[in-house]
């Protein structure tokens, strides 16, 4: 039997790692690390993280 660890939602008090702005999207990294960004850090790193492969979790809030 495999399970997977599910990544909890983003809350309110998940930050951008660029700027601090409240977190939108997860880009789980296919070496398992993850970066959180608010929607404008999203937007100007997503041809980066397409490159590396990462997969992109939008926020449901």
């Amino acid at each position: 039997m495999t399970s997977t660890l599910a990544r909890p939602e983003l809350t309110a008090s998940d930050r951008c790692d660029r700027c601090s702005a409240a977190a939108r999207i997860r880009a789980v990294l296919p070496s398992g690390g993850e970066l959180l960004f608010c929607n404008h850090h999203a937007r100007e790193h997503s041809p980066k993280l397409r490159e590396l492969a990462a997969d992109i979790h939008a926020s449901e809030a």
